[in-house]
């Protein structure tokens, strides 16, 4: 395990020792010690020169010192854990003006108060209990393009499979639709549960994400939220079928779309889903 790096700080297990950083599994914490691969992670998210990087869960930051070495203008850390703010100090110490450090809830952020008006990147290994949730919320902001130039996270690697599956895979689902319908998402590697401390019991993978100019297909995601849960809370059924929960007649709103009846959940394309969302709008 590689802990060694250019900017004179102390190795990162030293840091967790002296400051008491056990993780803890209610803040869906892992930590990574291994700064080639933190280094890696943050050169997947392209040239950082220039923007502002958003960290969420730093711990006691690999990854925030990893961002640094490779040239972010300035990284914004979040941090809910109150133990790990003095580890991050030392590291704002060693980057002066470079790092701030914000000591919240990452579910209540304001993340658009956060950007400003600069260019910003996030990337995150985010801790698993909260990483869907936050996702989502940048993936489904009503300003678009969005505040995000990009999106370079980690996830447990089933649910990266989930966002990035394309239709008529078995991890195809409401999470893919939800990612792909204003956005690019790519999965780029995976990470072991030996990269971590403490392991955790399944594979991690990065997934990078960019936004598109404009939506697949313009549509309200409230409405696309609600179709998607209905046809894939029965995905075995019919459309036809499935769609009966969102009232009115569900052979019109699928004829609408271009769609087939017989058509289940898995064989519908991301546009195809925008198409019934926009239908249902009607």
């Amino acid at each position: 395990m590689n802990e060694t790096a250019d900017d004179n700080l102390p190795r990162l297990s030293e840091v967790i020792e002296r400051h008491g950083l056990s993780a803890r599994k209610s803040l869906g914490q892992n930590f990574l010690l291994d700064l080639s691969l933190t280094r890696r992670i943050a050169r997947t998210a392209g040239t950082l020169e220039g923007f502002t990087v958003i960290e969420v869960g730093p711990g006691p930051g690999g990854l925030t010192r990893a961002l640094l070495l490779e040239g972010a203008d300035k990284v914004v850390a979040v941090e809910r854990d109150e133990r790990a703010l003095p580890a991050l100090d030392e590291i704002s110490a060693a980057w002066p003006g470079k790092l701030t450090v914000m000591h919240g809830d990452a579910l209540a952020t304001d993340w658009q108060a956060i950007a400003g008006h600069q260019p910003v990147k996030i990337v995150a290994n985010l801790p698993y209990n909260i990483a869907t949730p936050l996702l989502t919320g940048w993936l489904t902001g009503h300003s678009w393009p969005p505040f995000w130039s990009s999106l370079t996270l980690m996830f447990q690697k089933e649910v990266a499979q989930r966002i990035c599956a394309g239709v008529g895979d078995s991890a195809y689902g409401r999470l893919s639709i939800i990612s792909q319908w204003r956005s690019d998402a790519v999965k780029m590697f995976d990470v072991s549960p030996k990269a971590f401390t403490p392991p955790p019991k399944v594979t991690s993978s990065i997934v990078h994400i960019t936004p598109r100019a404009e939506p697949m297909v313009d549509c309200d995601v409230t409405v696309l939220e609600k179709v998607t849960a209905a046809a894939f809370g029965q995905r075995r059924k019919m459309l036809r079928s499935s769609l009966k929960t969102l009232g009115g007649d569900p052979a019109a709103l699928i004829t609408q779309a271009g769609l087939k009846p017989t058509m289940r959940a898995e064989e519908v394309d991301v546009a195809g889903f925008c198409r019934l969302a926009k239908a249902a709008s009607a």
